[in-house]
């Protein structure tokens, strides 16, 4: 189905918001500390935070520029606040009053009127009317002055370039140069209410698209998104043509609730697993989702943010490393053999359940990627303490899982499995208790390309038990975007396979998840990646997810309905069969290229070649040599409708791999080399030699006389040949080899013209009828 990278909105619909709308600000703040922000009201917002830390300050923050939103949704820039005014209500609690040394502060990022960068701090206390608490707050942009006493510290705002601009927030006993903890966590808030913009550039202009249902679901994160709204993220999500699921990743790094420990802050010290920020949040996203007819799904995995993990939750490799992550900083896997990790995880569970029956949505829970973490080199982390005992006091070792494997290493791996398989029903069984009686859908996502890594073949032991086998889950859920991007096609399809043989869940109990594309310059991977969710739709899955909305939102990712469709067939624009009459000697062929000739005054000539490879026309009349023909021709024509259909052509001087007609062999094209990943080659044929060659796509060939061989030997049975001519290999070819092909093939055609002119006294006169004939350019 067709896609559109958004870079920018260019005449699509529009609206206008107010200047300091409450969905669009995002908060701010260093870890380990946490705040979030929910917009409360069309005019209000609230913020809460945790703070942990003497030197914990957090920031409400207003953008000039959208830098989150998708490109047909995003607010206009406008760096110019001259003559606009901001009045707001606040009141808060447990942070430090705005009459107080380090009080709330609104700092002001731009440039001074000579063009030069600078910061104001503007003390809101000094415009502010009412309590420390409870006060008024009235902001002039053309009248505002920075500085703590005014007007002896008076810093004039310069209102015409100001970048961005965020309100400060701290607890009591705040130290900003003190690393020490506080004595306890300290939870916050404030809100504003009565939020009003007025004066010239009160207003901004805001994208408005609305794209109709596309049929797919959709990802998001705690982690990358918990700094926004939850209305903002729903708006995206369901102007953006999204529909059915939200898959919420709670994330590996802000949920938790902290507890200082000898210089770190250490998760799962506390009954309530969740902090107050982050219970805010999810109750107002969970109900965000509801309202918007959307169905809000937890995903909660094994991972945590490593400096933020105690050390004998932590898988372990066979030396004693714990497991770690490629993040930057990086994550730990909990063991699922630990109990105190285990009852930890199932208590977030459980709160994220509550939270999702609170708001009245059903309660549907993902168990996401839960594995033993295996290193690149072929370290699995199976030996942390837990784990060991778990596995008799002194298990197997297994210092590389690409080495083969002794009887005794495949048990272990298989007991590790069954652990691993009760840690994940334990999980569920701890969220179906903490709301029953209301159901629970229960699902778990898969990463195929780690646990089924061609390299590691034992390694489904541990990491796919059959413990998972339908029906332990209402539901599986199939991720591949490593080997998706990378164009591992042959793995893929061996992997679905496998999931399906070894879980046996039908197509109609898994969801794909599509995706995702990790930096700004992959966004080429796009491409692969909407193809990936045609061809899961061909699996009739039960839902599609797209993996995720800051990836969606960042490249401009649009997916764009599928068209329209009635009671009666649609038109296939090809029929794939052939001509029906031979054409004689005296048939036009013409190839042609399209150049454009530019002639200077002194008599040079600038050439451009536009098409890189030639064009055929035929003129096909010529053949024909018996009434007999004449009507087979006429009633071929009929049937295409004119020029609507497509069909096959023989060229009479061109139509073989090997040369122009000889017989073809397996050794005559070089289709490419193997990667040990690419399993997918398109059929080729090369005119002239080297870099000047020109390389033409064969998307007809003739499929009895394919000929296909690796590093000389002719291969059978272990390919296909897939539609538009790509050779598609079982398993991909190893690094290096030479794939090459022979055939026969035909061209894709169509004819030229609406109307086909036959003179009955002239063709009895031997005067053949002109039947002009192009060739079609088909995707490849």
């Amino acid at each position: 189905m067709a896609f559109w990278l958004a870079s920018k909105r260019e005449g699509q619909a529009s609206d206008w918001l107010m200047r300091f709308d409450p969905r669009f600000w995002t908060v701010n703040f260093p870890r380990p500390m946490v705040a979030t922000v929910v917009s409360t009201a069309p005019d209000g917002l609230r913020v809460e935070a945790s703070f942990l830390r003497k030197a914990d300050l957090g920031g409400l923050i207003w953008d000039s520029v959208d830098a989150l939103d998708h490109p047909l949704l995003a607010y206009r820039t406008d760096r110019d606040y001259a003559h606009t005014s901001l009045r707001f209500r606040w009141r808060s609690g447990g942070l430090i009053p705005l009459d107080a040394i380090n009080g709330p502060t609104l700092t002001i990022e731009g440039r001074d009127e000579a063009g030069a960068p600078h910061t104001w701090y503007v003390r809101l206390w000094n415009y502010a009317e009412g309590t420390s608490e409870n006060a008024v707050v009235t902001l002039d942009f053309s009248a505002l002055d920075g500085g703590y006493a005014l007007p002896a510290d008076a810093d004039r705002v310069w209102p015409g370039a100001i970048e961005r601009m965020f309100i400060s927030f701290a607890p009591p006993g705040y130290d900003g140069a003190s690393p020490d903890p506080l004595p306890a966590e300290t939870e916050g808030w404030f809100e504003m209410s009565e939020i009003a913009t007025d004066g010239a550039r009160a207003m901004l202009e805001i994208g408005d698209v609305i794209l109709p249902a596309n049929g797919l679901a959709m990802a998001t994160g705690y982690d990358d998104q918990g700094v926004q709204t939850p209305a903002r993220l729903i708006r995206a999500v369901r102007q953006l043509g999204y529909r059915g699921s939200v898959v919420h990743y709670v994330g590996m790094s802000h949920y938790f609730r902290l507890t200082a420990n000898g210089g770190q802050y250490l998760a799962g010290q506390f009954s309530d697993a969740l902090n107050g920020p982050t219970r805010s949040w999810h109750r107002a996203f969970f109900a965000e989702c509801l309202a918007a007819g959307l169905s809000p799904m937890a995903s909660l995995s094994y991972e945590l943010l490593d400096q933020h993990c105690p050390e004998d939750w932590k898988q372990r490799d066979l030396d004693g490393n714990p497991a770690l992550t490629g993040w930057e900083p990086p994550s730990t896997l909990l063991s699922p053999a630990n109990s105190q990790a285990m009852t930890w995880l199932q208590a977030v569970g459980a709160a994220f359940a509550e939270l999702l029956a609170e708001v009245g949505a059903p309660v549907r829970f993902q168990v996401g990627e839960p594995w033993w973490w295996t290193f690149g080199d072929g370290r699995i982390c199976l030996y942390d303490d837990a784990a060991k005992a778990a596995f008799g006091g002194s298990p197997a070792a297994i210092p590389d899982m690409r080495a083969p494997l002794s009887p005794a290493q495949t048990a272990m791996l298989d007991q590790a499995g069954a652990v691993l398989a009760q840690s994940t029903a334990d999980l569920v069984a701890a969220v179906r208790t903490a709301v029953a009686p209301s159901p629970v859908e229960a699902l778990a996502l898969v990463f195929t390309p780690t646990l089924l890594a061609p390299d590691m073949p034992e390694l489904k032991r541990a990491n796919l038990p059959t413990g998972w086998a339908a029906p332990a889950f209402d539901r599986l859920q199939v991720e591949d975007y490593d080997w998706l991007t990378a164009g591992a096609d042959a793995h893929r399809r061996m992997a679905h396979a496998e999931v399906d043989a070894r879980l046996s869940y039908p197509p109609r109990e898994q969801d794909y998840l599509a995706g995702f594309v990790l930096r700004p310059d992959q966004h080429d991977q796009w491409r692969r990646i909407d193809a990936g969710i045609d061809e899961a739709l061909t699996r009739a899955p039960h839902e599609v997810v797209v993996w995720a909305l800051p990836q969606v939102a960042r490249d401009g990712y649009v997916r764009l309905p599928p068209p329209p469709t009635s009671g009666a067939d649609p038109m296939q624009a090809f029929d794939d069969v052939l001509y029906p009459l031979a054409l004689g000697r005296d048939a036009t062929v013409v190839p042609e290229f399209s150049t454009s000739v530019s002639v200077t005054a002194s008599g040079f000539e600038r050439r451009n070649s536009l098409w890189s490879n030639a064009r055929l026309r035929f003129d096909v009349g010529p053949g024909v040599r018996s009434e007999a023909e004449l009507g087979a021709l006429i009633a071929f024509f009929r049937a295409r409708r004119g020029p609507a259909r497509g069909f096959r052509l023989r060229d009479p001087s061109d139509f073989s791999s090997s040369g122009m007609v000889a017989a073809p062999g397996p050794l005559d094209q070089p289709l490419g080399t193997g990667d040990g990943i690419k399993a997918g080659f398109p059929l080729i044929k090369r005119y002239g030699e080297g870099e000047d060659a020109q390389v033409r796509r064969i998307t007809r060939p003739d499929f009895a006389t394919v000929l296909v061989s690796i590093d000389g030997a002719l291969q059978v049975g272990n390919w296909t040949l897939a539609e538009h001519g790509f050779v598609t290999f079982d398993e991909a070819p190893p690094v290096g080899a030479d794939v090459r092909a022979g055939f026969l093939f035909d061209v894709p055609v169509r004819f030229a013209e609406d109307s086909l002119e036959v003179s009955g006294a002239a063709f009895a006169a031997g005067e053949a009828p002109s039947v002009p004939v192009v060739e079609i350019r088909e995707a490849s």
